[in-house]
């Protein structure tokens, strides 16, 4: 029996959510599992299509923290539980066993200032599991320059599910939206200062001389959502960035599968840092190659010059570059073929054999 701890799991939506729902899912066609996650309002009829057993906590978030760790410790003293799997350090803060401990880490959840009353926090409790698995190589020298022990961490980045395959009328109806206007560039996040939607804004205002019918479609929620808009409206972009958010998976896909390149050149905003970018990936199973930023850990996910482009962020003429010498020739063409066979490593049936390694 392996425990699985978890603050982000589905039916909520986002990431972290994605990645726990594949590491659980797969685990579980080798592992029997018990599974701890936080209540979520449309939990009951997910819950009850899954295989495995799961319990939900809620209440405030304080409370649900100490709920959480004090149900958890109750069960491992009356249940045969060989390790504990948690998604984040404070996941496993209030767990008091000898058994295995293995914790996730990301990023921005550890990068903390040295010292700090956060950082003695994450020490106390990465420096006392047994093995970190790390997103990215980034991370991992991240938590190390953090004080992490380098000796228990592991680097596997995270699984993609196999992609169904879209239906015709989907994505014929794609084809109609966007006006059949070439080429075309998408972003699927968080509407987020890292993310860096605004240098992709400012450089699509250039880019529209030399392609005049260049379409920019963005696909998220977030904080920086009528930011991004009132500074497409300021360039006079309404035509070239198209908007969505709360859509179908289906419709998703398919306007991911129509377009040409992924951009998303994220940078380092104050102490939040792109960890892996697992859009890169999901992009590139659809034979769509990416733009990422050299900050962070997207370099796990793209091959430079080979898959996409990896360009400073930070710096408007190299993001316009890496778009231009992406379209110009189709190049993306070729690189999104590489990126397509290159996703194939990434599949969960492949990513579940280091995690069975390390569970043996």
């Amino acid at each position: 029996m392996h425990l699985i701890v978890t603050r982000s799991f589905p039916p909520e939506l986002g990431g972290m959510q994605n990645l726990m729902w594949g590491l659980t899912n797969e685990l579980s066609k080798h592992y029997m599992l018990k599974v701890f996650a936080d209540y979520h309002k449309n939990h009951k009829d997910f819950d009850e299509k899954i295989s495995f057993s799961i319990e939900r906590v809620g209440g405030i978030k304080l409370l649900r923290k100490h709920r959480k760790a004090q149900l958890i410790n109750e069960y491992i003293k009356k249940n045969k539980v060989e390790s504990i799997i948690a998604d984040h350090w404070k996941s496993l803060e209030l767990i008091k066993t000898d058994k295995k401990k293995i914790c996730l880490i990301h990023s921005k959840e550890i990068n903390h200032e040295k010292r700090s009353n956060l950082n003695k926090r994450v020490l106390k409790v990465l420096n006392n599991v047994d093995i970190i698995i790390s997103n990215s190589r980034f991370t991992k020298k991240l938590a190390i320059q953090c004080g992490v022990d380098e000796h228990r961490i592991v680097v596997i980045n995270p699984g993609v599910d196999q992609v169904k395959e879209l239906n015709k009328k989907s994505l014929d109806n794609v084809e109609s939206l966007l006006k059949h206007k070439y080429p075309r560039l998408i972003t699927i996040s968080r509407y987020d200062k890292r993310k860096n939607h605004e240098k992709v804004v400012m450089a699509i205002r250039n880019l529209k001389q030399i392609y005049p019918d260049i379409i920019y479609i963005c696909i998220g929620h977030g904080d920086e959502e009528e930011n991004i808009k009132k500074l497409v409206e300021e360039l006079g972009l309404k035509e070239q960035v198209m908007f969505f958010k709360d859509i179908s998976n289906e419709l998703k896909n398919s306007l991911l599968a129509k377009s040409n390149l992924f951009v998303m050149p994220s940078i380092i905003y104050k102490k939040s840092v792109e960890g892996f970018g697992i859009a890169y990936i999901e992009a590139a199973q659809y034979g769509i190659p990416s733009i990422g930023g050299i900050d962070g850990g997207a370099s796990d996910a793209i091959e430079n010059e080979k898959t996409g482009l990896i360009c400073d962020g930070n710096n408007l003429d190299a993001v316009y570059s890496a778009i231009d010498s992406m379209l110009k020739n189709k190049k993306y063409l070729e690189y999104g073929k590489a990126a397509k066979e290159n996703s194939i490593k990434f599949k969960w049936d492949k990513i579940i054999e280091e995690y069975k390694k390390l569970l043996s």
